[in-house]
């Protein structure tokens, strides 16, 4: 393993890639550097002296400034190095696009080819409460119903999507609430679901009803309990219609040009620019290519990379969509009173990141280098193939749980740190260092970190792209072992 890397020929920073010593001497193309003082396991340090005011680069981008005087040899952090965004920018439009060559390779997963023309990987039986109050009656429901049928194929798991909205909510939030939720009730991972309501919210579950358009009304059913007299027993009653209605459903083979994948990342460190992200992006370009579908999201993890984005767009009128995309979100931030820049959080910076530009940089990178054809207000469902960019925030819970409700089969999570959780679809869990999934081996479902110890990006992308094909042809990941499953709903306003 080598013991730094430089990324990119312009910086003027280099990453360690194992904890460095005080006074240990680095050779960088023929230049020997002394290290100044030690340097922790993804952080950076200086290959030349950095002036006050200077710029620091990496990937070839500035991802800041420096504050003070920097040494070659010289750690540089949050010590000595500030960002260099502030507020709502001014964008033109430069493209800089890359079209990427079809190169279909007739690769096929197992997955449920639905009446509607959508496909799903996981053959799911959801219940879907319209307010948080029925959340129990919901797991009641479950209990009643998996003693009377026992085995519940062809259904490969039942489960409720508890969330504590619904009620009390207004204008956005109320929206949010009845839209992300009317997705998930479409979504093809789910072969029946039924919808369980109260009677009394106002995310009424006849307007709910309305708000869905055409739905196959053997799959998906609704249940007032304030209207019957025991709802525990309706309810089994209504997924027993659902559950014979379903007994014939069987996988098929279906091209990945079908797949829908959201990209995500969480618990970021020195790695993930260097390692995950990039894989995540080598995958992208590889399914654009197959003519399936890629979504990025996280847009306050966009800022100071965003121009990246903007020059790829598709169209002039792309381009303006991202500008919106963008902007809306710092002044989202502004409205709240809270500095737009506030990040990367304090895990982060203890793996390495120093900036935002330092974070974005190296989050965007999972996007690859297609064109983005699309670009999604939070809660809309996807309409174009190739790339796609969604408006979610950058919490974990909260835009896993976006991109699944705008159709993604399939969510890649990168992380140097380590997350257990998982939306209401798959939630790959791919390290940035081999460390992080030895230890969480529980945890993490594919190691990007063999990258740093040799592997080539062409093998390991060829692995990545068989265990993709795995997975969504059924093959469980760590999340679902562990019945980690969760739905969060972004919020904005008040609560009555």
């Amino acid at each position: 393993m080598k013991a730094f890397i430089k990324i990119n020929e312009q910086d003027n920073v280099a990453v360690a890639i194992q904890q460095l010593n005080e006074n240990e001497k680095i050779d960088i193309n023929g230049t020997v550097i002394q290290l100044k003082e030690s340097i922790p396991k993804g952080h950076k340090f200086a290959l030349k002296p950095i002036r006050t005011g200077e710029n620091v680069i990496k990937y070839g981008f500035p991802i800041g400034h420096a504050i003070e005087d920097i040494d070659s040899g010289q750690w540089v952090h949050t010590q000595n190095t500030k960002t260099n965004l502030s507020g709502v920018e001014e964008y033109e439009y430069h493209p800089k696009k890359k079209a990427l060559k079809e190169q279909k390779e007739g690769l096929t997963f197992k997955g449920y080819r639905r009446d509607d023309g959508q496909v799903g990987i996981r053959n799911e039986l959801w219940i879907v409460p319209t307010v948080g109050c029925v959340n129990g009656i919901a797991d009641q429901i479950i209990r009643e119903f998996k003693e009377t049928v026992g085995d519940i194929s062809p259904f490969e798991h039942i489960q409720v999507l508890k969330h504590n909205y619904g009620c009390s909510q207004l204008g956005d939030d109320h929206v949010n609430t009845r839209t992300i939720l009317g997705n998930a009730v479409k979504h093809p991972n789910a072969g029946g679901v039924l919808v369980l309501g109260l009677g009394c919210e106002n995310n009424e579950i006849h307007e709910f009803r309305d708000s869905l358009g055409g739905y196959n009304q053997d799959r998906v059913k609704f249940l007032l309990s304030q209207e019957v007299s025991n709802e525990i027993e309706e309810g089994v009653k209504l997924l027993m219609e659902i559950y014979e209605n379903a007994k014939e459903d069987k996988r098929e083979d279906i091209s990945i040009s079908e797949l829908k994948i959201g990209l995500k990342c969480g618990g970021s460190d020195g790695f993930s620019g260097i390692t995950a992200n990039p894989l995540l992006g080598k995958l992208s370009d590889y399914l654009v290519a197959q003519g399936a579908t890629t979504v990025l999201t996280e847009v306050p993890e966009m800022f100071g990379a965003e121009k990246i984005l903007m020059e790829r767009a598709e169209n002039e009128k792309v381009f303006h969509e991202i500008v919106e995309l963008i902007n809306d979100f710092k002044s989202y931030f502004q409205k709240h009173d809270q500095p737009v820049y506030e990040n990367p959080s304090p895990g982060n910076k203890a793996g390495g990141i120093t900036t935002l530009e330092d974070k974005s940089l190296g989050c965007t990178q999972k996007a690859g280098t297609a064109p983005v054809v699309d670009v999604l207000k939070y809660g809309e469902r996807l309409k174009e193939r190739g790339l796609n960019l969604l408006s979610a925030p950058g919490n974990d819970l909260v835009a896993s749980s976006a991109l699944a409700a705008a159709g993604c089969q399939l969510v890649l999570f990168t992380t140097g740190r380590g997350t257990p959780f998982g939306t209401f679809v798959p939630t790959m869990k791919i390290s940035t260092n081999s460390q992080i999934f030895e230890t969480k081996r529980h945890w993490i479902d594919f190691n990007a970190g063999t990258l740093l110890e040799g592997q080539s990006p062409e093998d390991l992308l060829k692995d990545f792209i068989a265990y993709i094909i795995k997975v969504a042809s059924g093959e469980l990941v760590n999340h679902e072992k562990n019945n980690f499953r969760e739905i969060a709903i972004f919020k904005t306003g008040v609560t009555l």
